[in-house]
Parts: C-alpha cells; structure tokens; sequence
C-alpha cells in the first residue's frame, strides 16, 4: 500500500509489530503510580514508537489552561532554560478546540501556532492527537520533527491515534488512584479526630478532674495547681480546636503564604538565616499529592543551603500565572559552578529534578560561585 511521494510507505509487518509495542508500552505505563509519571511513559513510548525527536502530553485543566505537562526528548539542561511551560494555547489550543489530529510540515506557518518561548528548541514538523474517550477530552499527544528528518506519514498519525486511544484508560485508571489516594486521606483524617475525642480528650478530663480534687485537699496548695489547670483547660480547647478543624478546614483553605510560613518552621532554620517569604493571599493551588511534592522539594533545596551555601539571606518568592505556579529560592551563598553539577548531580538535586518532573513541572538552576543560587520549581495548576 503506498501513500502520495510526500508521505514514506507503510510496511505492514512494522504495523504489527507495533501494535506489540503500543500494547506493552501502554501496559507499562499504566503501572506507574501518579498522573505525571503515566504520562512522561506514554509520551516516551510515543516518540520511540514513531522515531520522533520530541514529544509531550499535556491533560487541559478544563479553564482553557493545562492540569499537567510531562514531556520526552528535551535534556534536562535546555528544558530548564525554558521560561515557563505551555499554557494550552497555540496548537495545543487547537486540538483542545477541534479534538481532531493536526499533521504539519511546517509549524511556523500555520496560523494556529503561537511561536515558541526563548530557549525553546527549534521544531518544524508536528504531528498532534487529542486523547478522547466519549464525550470527555483526556489530553492531547503531540510530537515533532521525526529523527530522519521526513514529513509524519499516515502511518506515523495512525499509530499515535491508536497509542492515544490505549493512552486514556492508562490516564483514567491514574486519575482513580490519585482520588482513591486522596479518600483514604479524609478517612485516615476522621479516624484521627475520632480517637483523639475518645482517648486523649477523656485521658485529658481524667487529669483535670483528679487535679481539682487535689486542689481542694488539705495537703495541697491551691495555688501552686491554678497555673496548671489554666494550661490544661488551653490544651483541651486546642485540641477541640484540632478536631473541628479536621472536619471543616482542608490544606487548600490555607493561604499560600501560611503554608510556606509553616514549611520553613518545620525546618528549624538557624537564626543566622533571614527568610524572607513574597507570595499572594489566594489559597494553595494544588490537590494533595501535588502540594506535598512542591513542600518535598523546597525542603531539599532550603537543606541544601542550610548545609553548603554559608548563606545568611534566602528569598521565597511565589508567583501564580493562569495555569502555572512558581517558586522562586534564592540565596546569597557561596554558589557553585552550575556546569559541573550539571554533568553530575547530586542526589539531593536529582530529586528535586524528578519530583518535578514526576507532577508536570519544570526545575531551573542559576548558579555561579561567589554569587549565590536561585532554584525556580515550577508546576502546572491542579485543585
């Protein structure tokens, strides 16, 4: 069966065996345990299987914008130097809008395409997919630019169409897991506040009963136990408080703010260290998993100074765009040299490199000795 000249010509035992391929790549995928990282699996899979330099899969947050963003082919380095990620619009807007494949030979001149960033890497040819099941649009697959420089053929669309369509119950079967995850927390929560009311707060009554029958005792001075029924009654209270807020008051009630106040004193940091903390008033942006990765990774960077930079100052600097939210760390360290770490990590940095990665995000390094260090985690908004 051939195609027109402008397309290579599909060869029907590869077809097969990519069908192989698609099955064992998407079955794999499909076993890892977050969104992010089902999504950086198909994404791979996807560029092996059509032998694309590029590829990437973003999930729409439903608000014009992307929930996540996980891409295949970009070495850490220059996918780091990139500003910020795509924001939904441009191609990918597109195939939000028509939810049907888009096939290019040249990106730059089709009047859906909104450019590039700087220091994004030069792409030409595309070859996008929406990711459907129903009615419901699940995300959008894209690749760029084939490895033998050759236009994308119907085969090549063929094939990531299929990939896609495998693609949306691997993500859907991610997205149950994530909610299921998110449902033992609640329970574990009411579990909690449960026998803290049947245990510590009776425990707590006992207490303050046996201390009023000892204050009106002969043998003790009233005065010597006031001070500490006063602050048993506060714990008693606290407690309550504890419990209600259990109940009625979730992390993403709190500011942005509040959270980072509470992350930094959770990490005890030397008072020859000056914090100094600029985010807005709205409510922490994330579900859960999210949040806790985004506090896992300023912890390893805020440790990181604490141990190496000698720095006396550090800025967190928080910032929200319509589907992106950055954290900015910097320090006035001792700093290091940026391409040598570069080549070989520390484990503390790969960490933060692949918790980001792992949630959609992106890490970006700017280093030099004697200058400090600025740290940007940046990731996709989900609530």
């Amino acid at each position: 069966m051939e195609t027109s000249d402008k397309y290579r010509q599909v060869d029907v035992p590869s077809l097969l065996s990519s069908l192989n391929v698609i099955t064992s790549s998407v079955m794999r995928a499909a076993e890892a345990d977050t969104v992010g990282e089902v999504l950086e699996r198909i994404a791979e899979a996807a560029r092996d299987l059509v032998k694309a330099r590029y590829a990437a899969l973003g999930i729409p947050d439903g608000k014009g914008g992307l929930e996540y963003f996980m891409f295949s082919g970009l070495e850490p380095a220059v996918a780091a130097a990139i500003p910020h990620l795509p924001q939904g619009r441009g191609l990918l807007g597109a195939i939000m809008s028509e939810r049907a494949p888009i096939r290019l030979d040249q990106i730059e001149g089709d009047p859906r395409s909104s450019g590039f960033p700087v220091n994004h890497p030069e792409m030409n040819r595309f070859l996008g997919v929406p990711i459907i099941v129903g009615d419901s649009l699940f995300g959008m697959l894209y690749l760029t630019d084939p490895v033998d420089g050759q236009p994308f053929s119907e085969q090549d669309q063929w094939l990531v169409e299929t990939i896609a369509g495998y693609a949306a119950l691997a993500i859907a079967g991610a997205r149950l897991r994530e909610q299921r995850h998110q449902l033992t927390l609640l329970e574990e929560r009411e579990r909690i506040g449960m026998e803290l009311h049947d245990g510590v707060i009776q425990s707590l009554y006992a207490i303050g009963m046996r201390l009023q029958l000892m204050r009106a005792s002969r043998k003790t001075n009233p005065d010597d136990l006031l001070p500490v029924m006063q602050s048993l009654n506060l714990i008693i209270e606290d407690i309550r408080h504890y419990i209600n807020n259990l109940k009625t008051k979730s992390f993403e009630k709190k500011t942005i703010t509040e959270c980072l106040e509470q992350m930094v004193a959770r990490l005890h940091i030397p008072r020859e260290i000056r914090i100094d903390i600029d985010a807005p008033d709205g409510d922490i942006p994330f579900v859960p998993s999210t949040y806790e990765a985004l506090c896992q990774m300023a912890n390893e960077a805020l440790s990181n100074i604490v141990r190496h930079a000698d720095a006396t100052e550090v800025q967190l600097y928080a910032r929200q765009f319509n589907s992106l939210f950055e954290l900015e760390i910097r320090d006035n360290g001792r700093g290091f040299n940026l391409q040598k770490t570069a080549s070989q990590p520390g484990l503390g940095l790969r960490n933060i490199q692949q918790r980001a990665r792992l949630h959609g995000g992106t890490v970006r390094i700017e280093s030099e000795p004697g200058k400090g260090t600025l740290i940007v985690l940046s990731l996709p908004i989900n609530r």
